[in-house]
């Protein structure tokens, strides 16, 4: 429909209003992670990224990452819009009904208002798959993340000393339980510094960080933009020599308030800055820290009134135009993303930079992933993490994840358990929680959680291949890893209302337990003959199932004729799911090259069925080939 707009008063913005109309059965998703998604129901969703200050749960918005992007779902098709626009603004969705009113369909709408900016619109039209490979094309390729961040990560914010970072690793490796990453937070900083070190808690951090790497576990830092104001500080010194800050109207440098105290912000806008910034990680890699995750960066501060942000009239360079924090804000997470990944990779360039940013808008994929923030602990905060890897996934970033167990408060074996099973098949598998919150070892819940957990964990690592390969598609061709269930047949429309299941690359459908007290639970199935892989019973679809939900496991199903890459016994291994008889199968396997720069090529492999037998070749220009792994087929009965 045509726009409306508002001129300006006494200068400034134009604003302006574009209304659609969308078919009557259409379904909307996106708009960056949403907590209340992933199918987005009748509401305002704000385009503002915002520290909600607190843990979250489904009913708060907006959240750290927002986007003006939307896709939408409907029987006649799937099209996904990009608003190309930064400031601040609403978007009033309203599902339509079919049959409202004397017969007739009442279409569905979407009323989107900015508060300036250009009215700049893109429209990608096509099947989902390919609808997220034009958006990948406009918007950049997912960023490669090294193979060790597809492991098990454990954070917290409360690691007090180099001695219970050990107690904790030698917790995971004395219980046998597999172990990729230690996160630290802000808490080993000398004074909530950025880029700096506590030597009285954390003395020799490059030799815990070398120990550590020896057992296969990588050290993570977090990084927030805040730079404390005091001279002597040596960020702070450093980035008042080449005028790097943010400053107000007058010309002087805008003042916040954060884990420091007083505080400046860098301007990530402008690239001369992001340049300074990205040489700063030199101290942190020879720390011996491997990866980064970036907080705070909405950006936040701490003010008595008003918005926990910089001031709107905070001026930036935006690359060279000049503007203030309306139009900066929402892409201040993104440019300190650009700021670091490009830092790390003139620092190491033979190596895959790992980042991941709490906050980000359009585009934020090409620098790393993100991960929920501080979602509540407790049921519904479970299904908010779901909903939020889903949602960003369907905006281009792939690679996300929660705090398993919650960010505050102490959950109940039950519901540690659930949320650990869930992260166990999300890219982004972290456990982490707050300073006042309750541990997150496996192990602090008992022995039959502890039981439960190691298997998670060790069908995690037995899936890394799996993961390897689904890292490099997307990089490829923008498919999320984890897709909703109706991705491959998004005109099934109990599929488009599915919300508590997910497709994990083409592969496997995840039915994780999202409510207390479940010992079975009913799952919607996709059209095709689908297997139960903890018995390997088959189904077909498209039906509704109701299966085995025991504490010791959560409902996962291969697509009969799927090809996975996983870790058996004696190394790499196929495993192919039996085509339904007369049918043929396939998939894609990425050989994991190491991590660093070099992109691997892509194996094609088919699987036939004839008869009791299931004949795998790799496929070629040249013709077939006997496989390069060893197979194993299941799914036969």
């Amino acid at each position: 429909l045509p726009p409306r707009w508002w001129e300006p008063v006494g200068g400034g913005p134009g604003r302006w209003l574009q209304r659609s109309e969308v078919a009557a059965d259409a379904r909307f998703f996106g708009l960056g992670g949403r907590a209340s998604g992933p199918r987005l129901r009748d509401g305002t969703y704000r385009l503002w990224n915002t520290d909600p200050g607190g843990a979250f749960g489904p009913g708060d918005d907006p959240l750290y990452v927002t986007m003006p992007v939307q896709l939408v779902v409907a029987d006649a098709g799937t099209h996904l819009v990009f608003h190309d626009t930064t400031w601040d603004g609403t978007v009033l969705l309203r599902e339509g009904e079919e049959g409202a009113g004397s017969g007739h369909d009442r279409p569905g709408h979407c009323e989107l208002r900015m508060d300036g900016g250009p009215l700049r619109c893109w429209v990608m039209v096509g099947a989902p798959s390919r609808v997220l490979h034009t958006w990948a094309a406009l918007t950049g390729a997912p960023a490669l993340p090294p193979s060790w961040a597809l492991g098990h990560h454990h954070a917290r914010w409360g690691f007090g000393s180099e001695q219970e970072v050990r107690r904790i690793v030698a917790g995971y490796q004395e219980r046998d339980l597999p172990l990729d990453a230690v996160h630290l937070d802000i808490d080993h900083y000398d004074d909530h510094q950025v880029f700096t070190v506590d030597r009285e808690r954390f003395p020799k951090l490059p030799v815990l960080a070398e120990e550590l790497r020896r057992d296969g576990v990588r050290l993570v830092s977090i990084v927030d933009p805040a730079v404390k104001a005091a001279a002597g500080n040596a960020v702070y010194d450093g980035g008042a020599a080449v005028d790097a800050f943010v400053r107000d109207a007058s010309g002087r440098p805008v003042r916040g308030v954060g884990w420091a105290g007083e505080a400046v912000y860098p301007d990530f806008t402008d690239p001369r800055v992001r340049a300074w910034w990205g040489g700063l990680y030199e101290e942190r890699l020879a720390e011996g820290f491997a990866g980064f995750w970036h907080g705070m960066n909405e950006p936040v501060s701490f003010n008595a009134f008003g918005e926990p942000t910089l001031p709107r009239s905070a001026r930036h360079a935006l690359e060279g135009r000049g503007g203030d924090h309306r139009e900066a804000h929402n892409v201040y997470g993104l440019c300190m993303a650009k700021a670091g990944y490009e830092g790390l990779r003139e620092l190491a360039p033979e190596e895959r930079p790992f980042l991941f940013s709490r906050s980000g808008w359009a585009g934020m994929q090409r620098y790393g992933g993100t991960w929920s923030g501080d979602v509540a602990t407790g049921w519904p905060g479970l299904r908010a993490s779901l909903s939020l890897v889903l949602g960003l996934g369907l905006c281009g970033v792939p690679y996300s994840g929660p705090d398993i167990g919650g960010f505050d408060g102490s959950p109940s074996p039950e519901l540690y358990l659930r949320w650990f099973q869930l992260g166990a098949y999300l890219p982004l598998f972290r456990t982490h929680a707050g300073l006042r919150a309750g541990r997150r070892e496996p192990w602090e819940f008992g022995p039959e959680v502890l039981e439960h957990a190691r298997a998670a964990l060790l069908e995690r690592r037995r899936l890394l291949p799996y993961f390897v390969t689904l890292a490099h598609l997307a990089r490829r061709t923008g498919a999320p890893y984890v897709r909703p269930a109706w991705w491959g047949a998004p005109e099934d429309r109990a599929l488009r209302d599915c919300e508590d299941a997910f497709l994990l690359g083409d592969g496997l459908l995840v039915a994780p337990v999202l409510e207390p007290g479940a010992d079975r639970r009913t799952v919607r199935l996709p059209r095709g003959r689908w297997y139960d892989t903890a018995t390997e019973r088959a189904y077909e679809g498209p039906a509704q199932v109701v299966v085995a939900a025991s504490p010791a496991r959560i409902p996962v199903f291969a697509r009969a004729g799927a090809v996975l890459p996983v870790r058996g016994a004696e190394g790499p291994e196929l495993e192919v799911w039996a085509p339904a008889p007369g049918r043929t199968g396939g998939g894609l396997v990425v050989p994991d090259a190491g991590d660093g720069l070099a992109e691997p090529e892509l194996e094609r492999y088919v699987a036939r069925r004839q008869g009791r037998t299931v004949v795998v070749t790799r496929e070629t220009e040249d013709g077939s080939s006997p496989p390069a792994w060893p197979v194993r087929v299941r799914g036969l009965g």
